[in-house]
């Protein structure tokens, strides 16, 4: 998990994030089929919204992770950063567009993710981690089994550690439906 402060040091850290900020909705993103064949891939607002037309509007306060697929790769580290000849890593993430969107459209908790980071590998920058760490709220990485999970309707137990300070560390998901 990131805290807030892992980009900004006045953000709040993990031991200062809220209880009801760690036990949410859960909705699961699949971009799968795209990332398969465009590794570069992003969740996007288009994303988002259709979602929302299959499953309704995402509650306040949920968790949106995106699966992509790419956990498959876990067991490879070579598949998994995916880097080209250059060094430039290809992976699927969140676009700067769609962490704006969910953050004040929607009022989301938390975000995660199946790859590397919350950003595309593309993106050196981090511009989804920026944007999002700084409306105070957490993103989580490397979360397995998100297919396993249902796209709406699930719970998530977001098992982040109470250490003082701290802009991130190892956590235990836990979704239940």
């Amino acid at each position: 998990i990131d805290a807030p402060n892992h980009f900004y040091e006045r953000g709040r850290s993990l031991d200062l994030l809220p209880a009801d900020t760690l036990v949410v909705p859960l909705v699961v993103i699949d971009v799968s089929a795209r990332a398969q064949s465009n590794p570069d891939a992003s969740v996007t607002v288009a994303d988002i919204e259709a979602w929302e037309r299959r499953h309704g509007r995402i509650v306040e306060r949920a968790a949106v992770m995106m699966a992509s697929g790419w956990e498959s790769r876990i067991k490879d580290a070579k598949a998994f950063v995916n880097a080209d000849a250059s060094g430039a890593m290809h992976f699927p993430g969140f676009s700067r567009e769609a962490v704006t969107f969910l953050a004040q459209a929607r009022q989301v908790s938390g975000i995660g993710v199946d790859t590397l980071s919350l950003d595309p590998g593309l993106d050196k920058t981090y511009a989804a981690h920026k944007v999002w760490l700084a409306t105070g709220k957490w993103g989580v990485e490397l979360v397995a089994n998100l297919k396993q999970v249902p796209p709406a309707g699930a719970l998530v137990f977001v098992g982040a550690v109470k250490v003082r300070g701290a802009t991130g560390g190892p956590v235990r998901l836990i979704a239940v439906w």
